[in-house]
């Protein structure tokens, strides 16, 4: 039995599981997961209001927080739609970005103490984009049993970067192992690269791994060329291990982006540290 399987067993299954397993048969009048995270990424966040008046009351009941709960008391369903710049200090390395730095009010695995605080820079101009609740992991914490999306961030004209967190026991049955210890780069990313391309990822689609040591942390860094891929043809991801979380930070562009954003996209990421 795989360690997602035994996980899956005692917590609640992840609405990202359908990346790593078959899709479950749909129940009359009830939406589809796969279908809401495909319009998620497809649309740019957008979660249309009556997927979630489909789900209950109790869904019914928090849907009007969605739209009007700022960041800090429902973050993984709401986000401040305005340039990050007018709240976001500036970047100590370079003042043309701007800093980010998870804190516990910003996501549900923080709070619960599940993920380690994580930081990166991003331009001023970028806006921090709603995550849906489904995709957040706010109802599995602290024993999710797939991968989560932690935050979002977009800009149309350069591209966009996400956050997502996996539950360690899903690659190894070693606690606390670090990202050496799971395996190679081209083993993590095998397991990890559907939720950076938010389909599928082929082999042939990776053009880079290299490693980074940045003081006691390891990092695995990836250049990948994803053609049909949901979040964008150019991804670039990083990931690291520490405690009982892999994190992984995806940078996604289009052809236009890329050719207008590539080196601000490789500034972000070099950037993220957990």
């Amino acid at each position: 039995m795989s360690p997602a399987t035994m996980t899956a067993a005692r917590a609640p299954p992840s609405p990202l599981a359908f990346l790593s397993a078959p899709a479950p048969p749909k129940s009359p009048g009830k939406t589809s997961v796969r279908a809401a995270f495909r319009r998620e990424v497809e649309g740019g966040g957008r979660l249309e209001r009556r997927e979630l008046l489909k789900r209950g009351t109790a869904a019914l009941a928090l849907a009007p927080l969605l739209w009007s709960t700022p960041p800090g008391v429902l973050p993984a369903a709401a986000a401040k739609e305005v340039e990050v710049g007018s709240y976001l200090p500036p970047s100590p390395s370079d003042p043309s970005f701007v800093f980010f730095k998870a804190s516990p009010k910003d996501t549900p695995a923080l709070r619960a103490g599940n993920v380690e605080p994580y930081q990166f820079i991003l331009p001023p101009t970028w806006k921090q984009m709603r995550v849906a609740n489904i995709l957040s992991g706010n109802y599995c914490q602290p024993k999710c049993a797939e991968p989560w999306v932690e935050v979002k961030f977009e800009d149309d004209r350069q591209g966009k970067v996400q956050v997502v967190a996996s539950p360690l026991v899903r690659l190894t049955n070693k606690p606390n192992a670090s990202i050496e210890e799971i395996g190679s780069p081209e083993k993590l990313i095998a397991s990890l690269g559907p939720f950076v391309t938010g389909n599928t990822l082929d082999p042939d689609e990776l053009l880079e791994a290299s490693v980074e040591k940045l003081g006691d942390q390891t990092y695995y860094k990836y250049v990948l060329e994803t053609p049909y891929a949901l979040t964008g043809s150019h991804n670039l991801a990083k990931a690291t291990a520490k405690g009982n979380t892999v994190v992984l930070f995806v940078a996604s562009a289009n052809d236009k982006q890329w050719q207008a954003s590539e080196k601000t996209l490789r500034a972000m990421l070099d950037s993220f540290q957990v």
